[in-house]
């Protein structure tokens, strides 16, 4: 049987490439703010197996995630100039449109005659492999075959139905939610940086393979090749198969460059327009449970976990350092029947949670920690929130206009605060923490107070509490959109990935 192209094998052929551009770009971006890759999850400084940055990390003082950060060329990254919440946005939105794609072109392939183009059915397919594999290195061209030589059908093969579902199994472990669910996916792939790092990995094998593909196409010459990837036969007008294909790469470009710049020209219209995509997935991912329960002996030491935020510079919290907090009250405010007030010493009172979890980081490192303080279902069995209360609001005593790094100083000063849903709260491993590995909570991790949500990424977990207030809608705090970067950097108000 010769097996032709027919139009869905061409379709989807010039949605992949759009589609593996604008997630290897944006996967780039999401690399640049933390372009280290680890195989421990405790992200030990020097225990990198890869580090795409000449930084180094200092030891003669504190050092956050934050300064990690590298700005890629914009040819390799999308939207460039260490835009994580844009690239974010991206990457999801567009994966979800590559896996529509991969699916509905599989189902296509299987229930017809096409799927004997990539599917072996004999192993002699191997030794004809190795033969073609020869020749090409003796830079000659094996003979064509049915459609493929035997080479060429292992390749694409492993592309479609091994690299692809690689590449989504680990890319879901990058889930705090989903993994948080299901502790035993993590320890299935080795680890989340085990998974970070063969994602890595894959994007370059998928590189890799863009750059053959494209080689064997100009070597076997472009009028025939594009005849049979635009056209659907190699017999078709040469002369109109090279301008379809032309016009095709040039959409594809087009759309790539155009990417860039409306992202960068309307950030907030297209961290809008992107969350109607996005935002649905991750509230989905944020209803799963999380039934973290690591080990004494998986607890990264408290000297080694990495941090993000500098503590707060104000008088006023300063003289609470250096009293231990004894003067601290939280305040709970808003939709509530019973406000309170409540000491460092008053928190200790109530009903206690330890958990060991594993605390994960937007930028992409991970860090194992032992937490003890109050579970937040507590809290809302004290306060009693109304029935119209909808969120809760957590206000730091961290100002990014003295207490940030210089990006966040200069993209927006303010108080930092984040809202998060009251069902998330509800989870028995949301808590409000004052400890850290078997002691009280250092300033750095956020003393005296900060808040736990194990499925979901670090920054929604604020630290250095000052109050919390309940509300029915979050519109009139800040810019509106459910935080301090969800304002200021464009992150999702929901992060279950």
């Amino acid at each position: 049987m010769d097996l032709d192209y027919p139009l869905f094998v061409r379709v989807a052929h010039v949605f992949n490439i759009l589609f593996i551009s604008l997630m290897m770009r944006s996967g780039m971006e999401i690399l640049s703010s933390f372009p280290k890759l680890y195989l421990n999850d405790h992200c030990r400084p020097g225990s990198e197996w890869l580090r795409l940055s000449r930084k180094k990390t200092p030891t003669d003082r504190p050092w956050m995630g934050l300064e990690e950060e590298v700005t890629f060329p914009v040819l390799v990254s999308l939207p460039g100039n260490r835009e994580l919440g844009l690239a974010r946005h991206w990457h999801f939105a567009v994966a979800m449109g590559w896996m529509l794609t991969g699916v509905i072109y599989v189902a296509l392939l299987l229930f017809g005659s096409q799927w004997q183009r990539l599917v072996p059915t004999s192993w002699a397919i191997f030794p004809q492999a190795w033969q073609a594999l020869v020749v090409y290195m003796t830079f000659h061209l094996p003979p064509d075959g049915n459609p493929y030589n035997a080479l060429q059908q292992l390749t694409y093969f492993a592309v479609i139905f091994v690299l692809a579902p690689i590449q989504i199994a680990t890319g879901l472990a990058m889930s705090p939610a989903f993994s948080g669910r299901f502790p035993w996916y993590l320890r299935f792939l080795g680890g989340k940086q085990v998974a970070r790092s063969a994602h890595f990995i894959g994007l370059c094998l998928f590189f890799a393979f863009l750059i053959a593909h494209t080689a064997m196409v100009i070597i076997n010459g472009v009028p025939k090749e594009f005849a049979k990837i635009f056209l659907g036969s190699d017999l078709a007008s040469s002369s109109l198969a090279v301008y379809v294909g032309l016009t095709a790469i040039a959409v594809v470009l087009l759309i790539n460059i155009g990417a860039t710049l409306v992202t960068r020209r309307n950030p907030r219209q297209l961290q809008h327009a992107l969350g109607v995509l996005v935002d649905p997935m991750q509230r989905a991912l944020s209803r799963l449970r999380s039934h973290q329960h690591y080990l004494a002996g998986d607890i990264t030491p408290t000297d080694e976990l990495w941090v993000n935020g500098y503590p707060p510079a104000s008088a006023e919290y300063r003289d609470l350092e250096k009293t231990a907090f004894k003067g601290y009250r939280l305040e709970v405010r808003g939709l509530v029947d019973r406000p309170l007030l409540l000491s460092l010493d008053d928190l200790r009172r109530l009903d206690r949670r330890d958990q060991v979890t594993k605390h994960n980081c937007i930028q992409g490192w991970t860090g194992v920690a032992a937490w003890g303080g109050v579970p937040f279902a507590t809290l809302l069995k004290l306060c009693r929130p109304r029935a119209n209360a909808r969120y809760a609001v957590f206000h730091a005593f961290d100002d990014k206009s003295t207490s940030g790094n210089q990006k966040e100083k200069e993209i927006g000063g303010g108080i930092f605060y984040e809202v998060v849903d009251l069902r998330l709260l509800a989870d028995e491993q949301s808590i409000l923490a004052y400890e850290l590995n078997g002691a009280p909570l250092p300033t750095k991790h956020g003393a005296p107070l900060r808040l736990r949500v194990e499925v979901q990424l670090g920054f929604k977990m604020v630290k250095w509490i000052r109050a919390i207030e309940f509300v029915e809608d979050y519109a009139a705090f800040g810019a509106g959109q459910g935080g301090w970067r969800e304002d200021h950097a464009y992150y999702s108000n929901q992060v279950g990935i």
